[in-house]
């Protein structure tokens, strides 16, 4: 269970965007399901195309670094670095931050291209879901119509591999609504304005994870209120 100040973002969220208090069930569990997988050291895989695409590559920058919170190492991150390179520990450690892990499937771009070429195309989201996800990680399927083929098809491999899928869509979630776990489908059909009421609902969700891990509590005892990246696949 999320702490509540964690999920005080979802409520913050609903009280600035009042259209989408329809959608405060399904928020809170995305809210929780992220945080969950991270306290089990798993990591969130985005997908998207277009603008989409634009905001998976928001998320993941939002969730790899500091967002709202200081993400300060612990002390024993802070030792080792000390020990294996005193030279410029004191710079790594002002400067390197805690990580919620988190990858965007659109910017590999060799691998995407070379993928399209030999392979198919439309399978370039689902192969890296295939590749790097791992049962207990969470893909965020984004698709303004629901309907986009490449994200249904990542959201295929993710159910059949054990890989929760949160689905950010349009009104009614199209296809995709079938393959989500969790559904957040905004009330709105015209593109631009689903797009809008993407972008608050994924800083929130960020929010409510970063407040999770790095709020004023668990930064007192960073090292152990982080989530753990052991044996987890990197970019």
């Amino acid at each position: 269970m999320a702490k509540k100040k964690a999920l005080d973002a979802i409520d913050h969220l609903i009280e600035r965007y009042p259209v989408l208090r329809a959608m405060k069930e399904p928020l809170w569990a995305a809210a929780e399901t992220i945080i969950e997988c991270y306290r089990n050291g798993g990591k969130l895989l985005v997908c998207g195309n277009g603008g989409s695409a634009a905001d998976a590559e928001h998320i993941t920058g939002e969730l790899m670094k500091g967002f709202l919170l200081p993400r300060r190492l612990g002390e024993e991150k802070r030792q080792k670095l000390m020990e294996a390179c005193p030279e410029d520990a004191e710079y790594l450690i002002e400067n390197l931050q805690e990580a919620l892990p988190a990858i965007s499937l659109v910017n590999q771009i060799a691998l995407g291209t070379a993928f399209a070429n030999d392979q198919s195309p439309d399978l370039v989201f689902a192969q890296q879901v295939f590749g790097l996800g791992k049962e207990g990680d969470v893909l965020l399927a984004i698709s303004t119509s629901g309907n986009s083929a490449n994200v249904l098809y990542a959201a295929q491999v993710a159910r059949t591999f054990g890989i929760s899928v949160i689905a950010l869509t349009g009104m009614g979630g199209g296809r995709l609504r079938a393959l989500a776990d969790i559904l957040l489908a905004v009330p709105d059909k015209e593109t631009y304005r689903i797009q809008e009421l993407h972008l608050p609902i994924y800083h929130a969700l960020c929010i409510a994870a970063e407040e999770e891990f790095f709020g004023s509590d668990a930064q007192k005892n960073a090292d152990e209120s982080c989530p753990s990246r052991e044996g987890q696949a990197m970019e």
